[in-house]
């Protein structure tokens, strides 16, 4: 196999052969592909893109390149959810024990936070002793018991995946949707699921802010989802607002506390419960959307869902104490209102720069390796058509020290605007399945 020849034959529009791509990241992983080949091939992607069974064999091959989950003669569904990320963003906090608290198994593996959007990995570490670093053993052994995991991508999982994530992320070739589409599905497929439920983001704070690259995104994970044997759907959802009102780590752990006893923000709850409700179905627990609408409603009132989480906490080394009483959690040393400067109506609040401040705050990563502050962020209570007098308070700034605090004013000046603006984006845009685009 000749790797020149292989670049140039997807520079000028051919296809790889689904052997050749096996071989291809074989080589890679060996360290006999250097990674200037690797980013040229990349890059002719970018250009090019990937027919159906080049996305195909893609996907197999990152999937073959590490270990699987088995589950044997397991009678249990596994179902998993992915989102593609945003800001406030924390439903699989609530979702995977309330769908547990269903009779589904759920293996969930997450990540971290990347560029602006905050990860579910680094919201469960807030609390005290939590560990997402499970080995597969130790993943299927939990789930055989409690039904649910939470866990964050180990080596075993997709290394070949793991390998050209890096190589993208420093050559520019993320924004690829065949290569997005066979990273997600190659790590969910690993985890060995009869089904998947996809939170597909658009708007000013997603990862693809125009609705037509999220629906292209989707469909092309459903169908690669469907063609690997899992029964798979996508929502198109909004954020061009933040979704919940608290941003960072240990704020909104504390929120999702809040929706698993059936309270916080409402677009929170609904779009938790949607998407549940797409998990039980693809997991064929329930036959209709009604009731599996009622399961998820009954799992939260009757508190097997909250009791799910606090098995879970306790079951990867957290303190369930916090269950109870998130007084446990990271505490910021200083908290700040931020008012509205006038009268008016707030047009909109945009996702993006808070994101980003919770990131200079001390809430995120700069580099791999940084240390996080779990407690700061903001809790927002502004949002898109709200009338506010002068002086109002309508935000409130979690930060370490008063730098932070400036920093956090800032941002909210940036993110919360009044005047013309086009409406917000339903919270729910679009269904998405092998059958087709449906509205929600």
């Amino acid at each position: 196999m000749l790797i020149q020849t292989l670049i140039e034959r997807k520079r000028d529009g051919g296809a790889l052969e689904p052997v050749e791509w096996h071989g291809l990241l074989d080589r890679y992983l060996r360290g006999d592909v250097p990674d200037y080949q690797m980013s040229a091939l990349l890059m002719a992607v970018i250009w090019r893109g990937l027919d159906e069974d080049e996305l195909i064999a893609l996907t197999d091959a990152m999937l073959a390149s590490g270990a699987r989950l088995k589950w044997g003669s397991a009678d249990i569904a596994r179902v998993d959810k992915h989102s593609t990320g945003g800001v406030g963003d924390k439903v699989s906090l609530v979702l995977a024990p309330l769908v547990a608290s269903c009779g589904v198994a759920v293996p969930m593996m997450s990540g971290r936070g990347l560029g602006h959007t905050g990860g579910t990995t680094d919201k469960l570490e807030s609390i005290p002793g939590f560990r997402t670093d499970l080995t597969l053993g130790q993943v299927q052994a939990q789930v055989r018991s409690i039904g649910v995991a939470m866990f964050g991508q180990s080596d075993e999982i997709a290394p070949a995946d793991r390998r050209l994530y890096a190589l993208r992320d420093v050559t520019g070739t993320v924004p690829s949707i065949p290569l997005i589409a066979a990273s997600i599905l190659s790590k969910k497929r690993a985890e060995g699921l009869d089904g998947l439920v996809l939170d597909v983001k658009t708007g000013s704070g997603a990862f693809l802010p125009d609705l037509a690259s999220a629906e292209s995104l989707a469909e092309v994970m459903v169908r690669l989802g469907e063609a690997g044997g899992c029964r798979t759907t996508a929502l198109i959802t909004a954020m061009d607002r933040p979704l919940g009102r608290a941003i960072g780590n240990a704020l909104e752990l504390e929120e999702a506390l809040q929706a698993l006893t059936g309270e916080g923000p409402a677009d929170l709850r609904e779009l938790t419960s949607r998407l549940a409700v797409e998990m039980l179905l693809v997991a064929r627990v329930s036959t209709t959307p009604a009731d599996a609408a009622r399961e998820v409603e009954e799992a939260i009132a009757s508190g097997r869902a909250l009791d799910r989480f606090r098995q879970l906490v306790e079951a990867q080394g957290g303190n369930p104490a916090i269950v109870d009483d998130p007084g446990g959690l990271p505490q910021a040393t200083e908290v700040e209102l931020f008012e509205a400067a006038d009268d008016g109506t707030i047009t909109a609040v945009d996702p993006r720069p808070l994101g980003r401040a919770v990131i200079e705050m001390g809430g995120g990563r700069r580099e791999l390796g940084d240390s996080i502050d779990h407690s700061v962020g903001f809790v927002v209570t502004a949002r898109p058509g709200m009338q506010v007098a002068a002086g109002q308070p309508v935000a409130s700034v979690f930060a370490r020290d008063p730098d932070g605090i400036e920093v956090g004013m800032q941002a909210l000046r940036a993110a919360i605007r009044y005047g013309p603006a086009d409406p917000p984006l339903p919270l729910i845009i679009r269904r998405i399945t092998a059958a087709g685009r449906e509205q929600p």
